[in-house]
């Protein structure tokens, strides 16, 4: 029997709250939802799409658990959370709190994976956060949902450029993909692969080996390599350098810390290597990329 899920417009059954702005029909992969909430604790089964939630108004501490233990932040506006399609969950909070829901469709997901990495998508799943201080998607939510208030000429076509844009900032920074093996060619699970991503970005501040990479799932280091190759289309050293370069940016946008602290937090050797592995990926030097964002 197939599995069931609930469809954005159903979850008030679970999460009783008043409604503020609602997608109109006729939007594709894309829809949002705004809530006033009170005070809560609810189980939600799984969801059909992949969820964003963005904080309007108020702040709360926020308990979640999708399949392990408790993440507990605090929540206020401007702040995200992320939640994969297809996993049960369980979120408590104490505060009202106003908030809008951007939901991504399975094949909206998909499509826009394909379409960046030129290959066939076997699995996306978002990370587990449920704190994610990311201004981009902040922004985005809020345009789509005044998107959906509006209703102006041309609203559609906004919404479909604004889709694209939160699918590309989200597969980027905050999902796993799993692609389709190509001619055959073995790739990791998606659970080895999804080990293997956690695990960098929780040691991205310390040396990080292929040995090291290969003993989280079980492999020898030649066949982790080749496997790795083939799922993600990158080399194990090249996709760790990109991830220390996407926690500078990171860095480098939302806070004054010093290149040298920042560059020790990421894992670089020095600041000379993260100031030449940083320009090679992004074009500018750090310095430069800080002065830009602000």
């Amino acid at each position: 029997m197939a599995e069931e899920f609930i469809a954005p417009d159903q979850l008030t059954r679970w999460v009783p709250g008043q409604l503020t702005v609602h997608s109109p029909a006729g939007w594709d992969g894309v829809s949002v939802r705004g809530y006033r909430y009170a005070g809560s604790d609810v189980e939600v089964p799984p969801l059909r799409d992949y969820m964003v939630v963005a904080y309007r108004r108020g702040e709360t501490s926020m308990r979640r658990r999708i399949d392990g233990e408790w993440i507990n932040e605090t929540l206020g506006p401007g702040d995200v959370s992320l939640l994969t399609r297809a996993a049960e969950s369980h979120w408590v909070w104490p505060e009202d709190i106003e908030v809008v829901h951007v939901y991504l469709t399975q094949d909206e997901l998909a499509a826009t994976c394909r379409q960046m990495y030129e290959r066939d998508v076997q699995e996306v799943e978002l990370h587990d956060t449920v704190k994610a201080n990311d201004p981009a998607i902040h922004r985005t939510a809020m345009q789509i949902a005044h998107e959906a208030a509006q209703g102006a000429a041309g609203s559609r076509l906004m919404v479909e450029s604004l889709s694209c844009q939160l699918s590309v900032h989200i597969l980027r920074r905050h999902a796993h993909v799993l692609f389709r093996e190509r001619g055959g060619t073995d790739g990791l699970t998606f659970q080895q692969d999804r080990a293997v991503r956690d695990y960098i970005h929780q040691h991205l501040g310390e040396s990080i080996s292929l040995a090291d990479l290969a003993t989280e799932v079980g492999l020898s280091r030649f066949h982790f390599a080749r496997r790795f190759r083939a799922t993600t289309g990158t080399p194990p050293h090249e996709f760790v350098i990109r991830e220390r370069v996407d926690r500078a940016r990171m860095m480098l946008e939302r806070s004054n810390t010093p290149l040298l602290d920042i560059a020790c937090a990421c894992g670089f050797a020095d600041q000379s290597h993260m100031t030449r592995e940083f320009k090679k990926r992004v074009g500018v030097t750090p310095g430069r990329y800080r002065s830009r964002s602000r």
